[in-house]
């Protein structure tokens, strides 16, 4: 008699509990790229969804919106780039966007499709770079790694081609946007790509690379929000699943040095 008395009191009790669970299930949306970083957060998804964090993400093939986007307030979070690139970000564009974690390193190569040997490259080679300040000083320390060229500055992670003062095979240099980079591989002798776009066009740096940096390099990719939400709750669930030992052997396993973990 008594638990049919109280069972509509108890019954409207549950679906309020039930209610607010649902509304105070934090929900986080994360611009990325596609590969690797959109494959790497769908592997977090199922783990942070049992913790509570609801991940919304946004794929985007573009260096600038996924930045806009969180400095406007539209996205939480974005994954797809590194430390240098964020600093040149927010310095041209008066943005205030901060790292809250390291993930991993995409080891930046030179690809060809005419020549199979750095020493082939011919005299006025055409060398294609890509056209954002830290991306393109990161090709031409990776030129003059290979003794193809010297810069005013041998550690100047923002050098232009204005700062090469040794070119012995007057290469030409053609500065693009990043994610067009495969595209022109065979309009041109040489391509410096990032391992996303990389990865995407279907080449696989370890194999196809002429030349690629080592494991040790500083470019490691990071995960960035605002000043206001760098202390969220989900946020470090974000950075604490993508640092998980699941994901380090995902790493290793999928893509075989390709990328490698930073954490």
């Amino acid at each position: 008699m008594f638990l049919k008395k109280f069972a509509p009191a108890l019954a409207l009790t549950a679906a309020a509990w039930f209610a607010a669970g649902a509304v105070h299930a934090a929900k986080l949306s994360v611009a990325a790229t596609p590969v690797p970083h959109a494959e790497l957060l769908e592997r977090v998804k199922p783990a942070l969804a049992k913790n509570g964090v609801e991940l919304d993400i946004k794929v985007f093939t573009d260096y600038v919106q996924p930045n806009q986007q969180v400095s406007d307030g539209q996205i939480d979070v974005n994954f797809f780039q590194h430390k240098p690139y964020l600093d040149s970000f927010n310095k041209e564009h008066k943005t205030r966007l901060v790292s809250v974690g390291l993930v991993h390193v995409e080891p930046f190569g030179g690809y060809s499709s005419k020549i199979k040997d750095v020493k082939d490259l011919k005299q006025g080679a055409q060398v294609a770079l890509p056209n954002d300040p830290s991306n393109g000083a990161r090709a031409l320390l990776l030129l003059q790694a290979q003794g193809l060229i010297k810069l005013k500055d041998p550690a100047n992670i923002l050098a232009t081609a204005r700062d090469v003062v040794e070119n012995p095979k007057k290469l030409k240099f053609r500065e693009l946007e990043a994610a067009t980079l495969p595209r022109v591989l065979p309009d041109v002798d040489l391509a410096l790509i990032n391992t996303n776009y990389a990865l995407e066009a279907g080449l696989n740096p370890v194999k196809d690379a002429l030349f690629i940096e080592g494991a040790d390099s500083p470019y490691a990719n990071i995960v960035v929000t605002t000043e206001a939400k760098k202390d969220d709750p989900a946020v470090k669930q974000l950075v604490e699943a993508l640092n998980s030992p699941d994901v380090r052997a995902f790493i290793n396993d999928k893509y075989k040095g390709a990328i490698v973990p930073a954490f």
